[in-house]
């Protein structure tokens, strides 16, 4: 059995999406794979229509010339040392991520299982997911989103980028203490200074006064809080930082990440699936994470086909706390037949074949197109 056909569909947030990402932007593309019998798997890719049909002109070839098909982690290792010289690391294998989770899904209802159950079972049916924002300046806007999200059932909310780590501490402090008087002390607080950012100029002496300001109020991690290649920093950091330090969502490859576990850079790695290498890589990476002694929640900042991947890695590791749900997002709510729904603070793990959850496909298709 082969991979007959293979389609893709650029992503366009015509609606609200937290002011993160402007509603004309592609950065997000679903992939289609459907084999001989008609059966269809779906994942995402953290790109734009341009990179993934240049992509696919090149891996396409040797992806329906696979035959007859066996396993996910096999085949997309084949894509990634075919094009290690045109791409390894880079958009390539951004679009090998989307395929890989597209793989893992149409092998799942092919043999009739969840993802989670082919890699290699089940130890929880239900996590907590948190709310992912970005700060505004702005008190009313901020406090509008804060209780949105609240109101949505999250009990964790995680506020990011912005001004925060562009200006000065007392920025920084007044921003996060607004967060905690709109929430108050029962909800869990997270802060991403986006380090990834252009140009991000923080460093660690000024990331450490941050971490030791973010332990009083209680913040679960501080994220990004340097550039995204400073290992050496990250090193430091974590050794003397007061709350929790997460990085690495702009890695690709279990190969980059394994250093930082190693080397302890990070009390929590935050692999993206939908550019990282796909299912195949968070769960090499994840289970790595966890035989350090480290935290794997990967970096959700994406489609409800990411999520979806994010929630079967979750179901198959020993320990798994959180999942990252961008909100308010059409991508992550309005393109799926049945939407995510939060219960006492908790999403379920779909546990239908693949990755259980099916695209709706007229929705899919308009917000295929960038107009309003």
């Amino acid at each position: 059995m082969r991979i007959k056909e293979i389609r893709y569909y650029p992503l366009y947030p015509k609606d609200d999406y937290g002011g993160a990402i402007e509603r004309g932007e592609n950065f997000n593309t679903l992939i289609e794979l459907e084999d001989e019998n008609g059966v269809k798997g779906y994942g995402s890719t953290y790109t734009t229509l341009a990179i993934t049909a240049a992509a696919m002109r090149l891996i396409g070839p040797a992806l329906k010339s696979e035959g007859p098909l066996t396993s996910p982690a096999r085949i997309s290792e084949r894509l990634h040392q075919q094009h290690f010289w045109l791409g390894r690391g880079g958009s390539i294998t951004h679009v090998i991520s989307g395929v890989d989770i597209a793989l893992w899904d149409l092998f799942g209802k092919r043999l009739g299982v969840s993802v989670s159950v082919l890699a290699g079972g089940r130890y929880r049916d239900k996590i907590r997911p948190y709310a992912s924002l970005s700060f505004s300046d702005d008190r009313g806007s901020l406090e509008n989103k804060i209780r949105a999200a609240l109101d949505r059932g999250f009990t964790g909310i995680k506020l990011g980028w912005g001004t925060f780590g562009r200006k000065d501490l007392k920025n920084d402090e007044r921003l996060v203490a607004e967060c905690r008087r709109i929430m108050g002390d029962d909800i869990a607080l997270m802060i991403d200074a986006g380090g990834s950012g252009t140009f991000y100029a923080v460093t660690y002496k000024r990331a450490l006064e941050t971490a030791k300001m973010l332990r009083e109020y209680n913040v679960e991690w501080y994220e990004e809080a340097l550039r995204a290649d400073d290992i050496e920093g990250y090193i430091k950091l974590r050794e003397h930082s007061p709350v929790k330090i997460s990085a690495c969502e702009v890695l690709t490859r279990r190969q980059s990440f394994f250093p930082w576990i190693e080397r302890g850079a990070v009390d929590i790695v935050q692999p993206d699936c939908t550019k990282a290498g796909g299912l195949t890589e968070q769960l090499r990476i994840a289970w790595h994470a966890y035989d350090h002694g480290i935290d794997c929640i990967g970096h959700g900042w994406n489609t409800a086909f990411g999520l979806a991947a994010d929630l079967q890695v979750s179901a198959a590791m020993p320990v798994s706390q959180w999942v990252e749900y961008i909100t308010p997002s059409p991508l992550m709510d309005n393109i799926t037949q049945s939407p995510f729904v939060i219960k006492d603070g908790f999403l379920d793990i779909p546990d239908k074949p693949g990755l259980g959850i099916e695209p709706d496909m007229e929705k899919v298709q308009y917000y295929s197109t960038p107009g309003e």
